[in-house]
C-alpha cells in the first residue's frame, strides 16, 4: 500500500477529514492524496498560497510572522496549516513551504530549505528538511515529507 493510499485508509477508518496548505509543492500534495479513489471521504481540498499576499489573505498568516520571520519558517508553515484547518474546516492539516530552487535562496536559507507542519485539535508539529535534489526532486520530497508526517500523526493517535 503506497503512503497516499495508508493515508487516506486511515483517515476513514477514524471518521477524520484532512485539507492541504501548500507552497512551494504547488499542490502536490493534494495531487498525491487525490489519486486514491475514494479520497474524497477525507479529503476535503487545500490552498496553494504561493504568494505571501494569499499566505496572509486567505490562510491568515499574519503578516509580522511573514515580515519578520519569513514565508520559509517554522512559524509560517505552522501558521499555514492552523489557516487550512480552519479556512476548509478539517480535522487536521498539513502544509508546506520552501525554497524549491535553483534560484531564491540565501546564506540563511538555502535552496532546498522546507518546512513541513502539522496542525489538529490536539497538537501541532512542524519538521525542517534542507534537501540537495534539484527542483523537482525537491518537491517531491517535501510532499513525501508532509505525507509522512500525516501517517505519523496518524498511527500515533
Amino acid at each position: 500500500m503506497q503512503l497516499e493510499e495508508e493515508i487516506i485508509a486511515r483517515l476513514v477508518e477514524k471518521g477524520r477529514t484532512v485539507a492541504v496548505a501548500e507552497s512551494c509543492t504547488g499542490g502536490l500534495i493534494g495531487h498525491r492524496l487525490t489519486q486514491v479513489p475514494g479520497s474524497s471521504a477525507a479529503f476535503l481540498g487545500g490552498v496553494i498560497a504561493y504568494h505571501n499576499a494569499v499566505k496572509q489573505r486567505v490562510l491568515g498568516v499574519p503578516v509580522d510572522i511573514l515580515e519578520h520571520q519569513g514565508a520559509v519558517s517554522e512559524a509560517t508553515a505552522l501558521a499555514m496549516a492552523e489557516g487550512a484547518r480552519r479556512l476548509l474546516g478539517a480535522d487536521i492539516a498539513v502544509a508546506v513551504t520552501g525554497i524549491a530552487g535553483p534560484s531564491g535562496g540565501t546564506d540563511d536559507k538555502p535552496v532546498g530549505l522546507t518546512y513541513v507542519a502539522l496542525a489538529s485539535p490536539e497538537s501541532h508539529a512542524c519538521e525542517r528538511y534542507l534537501w540537495h535534489g534539484e527542483r523537482a526532486a525537491n518537491k517531491e520530497n517535501s510532499a513525501e515529507a508532509a505525507l509522512a508526517l500525516l501517517r505519523r500523526y496518524l498511527n500515533d493517535g
